[in-house]
């Protein structure tokens, strides 16, 4: 296969967000756990809770810090690598980024040197509300990305100006609280939150098993089941508001997660198991539920839903219309100053679908000059793999429930007292919970896979695709800092499972250390049996 500057550009942000996105949602969901037993420390004043709030803390201590080492990169590929991206939607996309910066990570990032530090120097409100800031600073930096991530799934809020070929925010408002980045927000918080209680609740596990540290290991698993059930029931919810905003904003996305190729009469089926082939266009194989996916998708039952072979005949019609509209654009430039208001009229009326104009600049210097055989081809590159979208959505959908299974069972043997059941009588449970630690990474990356990898060709969803936002680089630069980062990333993240396990296997502080399978005691004879009979 050819190396080109795109697809190796695509690959290095893709890399250096999926592996930050390792550390993220572990950051996001111990914060709010730690504030939480740190609160019952408080009202509570049981030192034991104090001992786990340490023993938890420091795992997210060691977490943080590389989450926060990771991140830092993707902000500067924004300009190294998606200079024209960078230039066009700077207006748009570098609020929400130093908002983040300015609102939420030195938040965070002030009050987490309060937190490992201030033990012994605050009282333990003072500590406790360090706590609290810094689970609140998590959770808006996720809001800020998350805010600006969803403007390019769905952009609203500001248009193209074609005297200065940049986006331009018109409502900040409309930017802030646009539906698919609030829905994004609380769906991917929530899968923190589920990444966190599978973490705490695998390690207890072990712990039972183990036999040490039963005491800490109880209560994190009864605090871990509960908060994790709650949330792995929200991310289902939430994740259901997420496809329907999808059918709203991004129907391509949607078809090929279902790999609909076909229009069907509405309320349409759901593909369990499907088998897409990409150059015959069709399923090789469907497993159907019927009506499922038009009531998830539409909340209805007279809505139908676009295949994908319709949505290309859109994508056709808007290329054409887009062309219209990038043969104003070129005459605008020329000589912005005496620009006729007609041909700016005829812009603005085509401005909506010039992004589809683009995607004919790999066959053509002239949109205006497209053959039926280019413009074809170019709606058909609006399609991405329906494979490994399909699979992709399907393994997050399975670990999913399989999340609110394992933590309702755990929730269950906590409430009722019977931790110990599981101890002497069902340690198969306790195993499958060390063995679930890492679905809730698998699931958040297929998850990103999804939302990120749904939207090509698009850069910014139907405005700008992603072959013309990248930067004038050689592929030996950009293959080159892929391995660079590839391998510096690699590193960290051996060194922080390393001291994970190191610091897992020490265990919580003044811990205390039971043998599997005690020995049952044996009674010292009491004096009267002690005295032979006469």
């Amino acid at each position: 296969m050819e190396l080109n500057v795109v697809d190796l550009s695509r690959l290095q942000f893709a890399m250096t967000a999926m592996y930050h996105f390792l550390f993220v949602p572990l950051t996001i969901g111990l914060s709010i756990l730690l504030a939480t037993m740190e609160t019952v420390y408080v009202m509570t004043g049981r030192e034991i809770w104090k001992r786990m709030v340490k023993f938890w803390g420091t795992l997210f201590g060691i977490n943080f810090v590389l989450g926060v080492a990771t991140g830092l990169t993707m902000e500067f590929q924004f300009g190294m690598n998606w200079a024209y991206f960078s230039q066009y939607v700077g207006d748009v996309f570098g609020a929400p980024l130093a908002i983040e910066g300015l609102m939420a990570f030195f938040l965070e990032a002030t009050f987490v040197g309060l937190f490992f530090f201030g033990w012994d120097r605050l009282t333990k409100r003072q500590h406790l509300a360090a706590t609290w800031a810094v689970a609140f600073g998590t959770n808006f930096s996720a809001l800020w990305i998350l805010i600006a991530n969803g403007w390019m799934q769905h952009p609203v809020g500001a248009e193209f100006n074609p005297d200065t070929m940049r986006m331009e925010v018109t409502s900040f408002y409309e930017v802030l609280f646009n539906p698919v980045a609030q829905a994004k927000f609380v769906h991917t918080v929530s899968a923190g939150y589920v990444t966190a209680a599978m973490f705490m609740i695998g390690i207890s596990a072990w712990y039972m098993l183990q036999g040490r540290h039963l005491q800490i290991a109880k209560r994190s698993m009864a605090i871990a089941s509960a908060f994790g059930f709650a949330s792995a029931l929200s991310v289902v919810v939430l994740g259901d508001e997420s496809g329907y905003e999808a059918n709203l904003n991004q129907k391509m996305k949607l078809a090929t997660i279902e790999a609909m190729w076909h229009t069907e009469p509405a309320p349409a089926a759901f593909n369990v198991v499907a088998l897409p082939d990409m150059e015959t266009r069709e399923n090789i194989f469907a497993i159907e539920v019927p009506y499922v996916m038009g009531l998830i998708a539409t909340r209805s039952l007279d809505t139908e839903i676009p295949g994908i072979t319709e949505l290309v005949e859109r994508s056709n019609d808007r290329i054409r219309q887009g062309a219209i509209a990038w043969n104003s654009l070129q005459k605008i430039r020329e000589n912005p100053a005496e620009a006729s208001e007609e041909l700016r009229e005829t812009f603005r009326q085509n401005a909506d679908s010039l992004g589809y104009a683009y995607l004919l600049l790999p066959y053509t210097d002239n949109p205006m000059e497209a053959t039926t055989e280019q413009v074809d081809a170019a709606a058909w590159s609006t399609v991405p793999n329906v494979w490994p979208m399909f699979y992709a959505f399907r393994i997050m959908v399975a670990c999913g429930f399989f999340f609110i299974l394992l933590t309702a069972v755990f929730f269950y043997y906590s409430s009722a007292g019977r931790l110990e059941t599981l101890i002497e009588k069902r340690r198969w449970i306790l195993h499958v919970a060390v063995w679930s630690i890492p679905l809730p990474w698998i699931a958040c990356e297929m998850g990103w896979f999804v939302a990120e990898y749904g939207r090509q060709p698009w850069i910014i969803e139907s405005m700008l695709p992603t072959t013309v936002g990248v930067s004038s680089l050689s592929v030996a630069e950009v293959l080159l800092t892929l391995v660079g980062f590839v391998a510096l990333y690699s590193t960290l993240l051996v060194i922080e499972i390393a001291l994970m396990i190191k610091y897992i296997k020490i265990g919580p502080e003044d811990g205390e250390k039971i043998a599997p399978n005690p020995p049952p005691s044996v009674s010292a004879p009491s004096p009267a049996s002690a005295v032979p009979a006469e």
